[in-house]
């Protein structure tokens, strides 16, 4: 039986640059680094979630969705915040690109797209309060 998730793959083209962005830009952590028998190895995560995020080196747009569907498809990560506002206008000052000016209300709650250096959109968001 199936238990948990382990490890979520972003592809990227310069892992150190991604590295940075997603620690330094989005406050992940930084927890496995290590030269494997495949290449490199580098995993960050949100501080107390057991769940990873592999930095996998690959070409450009390797896991980027067909242009005509960047604005309708979900990032290929979503992470949620407990105050998405106030987390976003910490990572616009840290540099973090954004697909909109502000986060945008949606029934489900609170949503904003950000974008890594290699154009992966990452989601944002978060839940209604009831």
């Amino acid at each position: 039986m199936l238990t948990d998730i382990m490890y979520v793959t972003i592809y990227v083209t310069d892992q150190d640059r991604a590295r940075e962005f997603y620690t330094e830009g989005l406050g992940l952590e930084k927890r496995i680094d290590v030269a494997g028998p495949d290449g490199r190895f580098l995993t960050v995560g949100v501080p107390g979630s057991a769940v990873q995020i592999l930095l996998w080196s690959h070409g450009p747009t390797a896991g980027q969705p067909r242009q005509a569907d960047q604005h309708s498809a979900p990032g290929p990560l979503i992470l949620e915040s407990d105050d998405l506002r106030k987390d976003v206008e910490s990572m616009r000052q840290r540099g973090v690109t954004f697909t909109e000016p502000e986060p945008v209300d949606y029934p489900f709650g609170v949503r904003i797209e950000a974008v890594d250096p290699d154009g992966n959109r990452i989601s944002l968001r978060q839940q209604r309060q009831p």
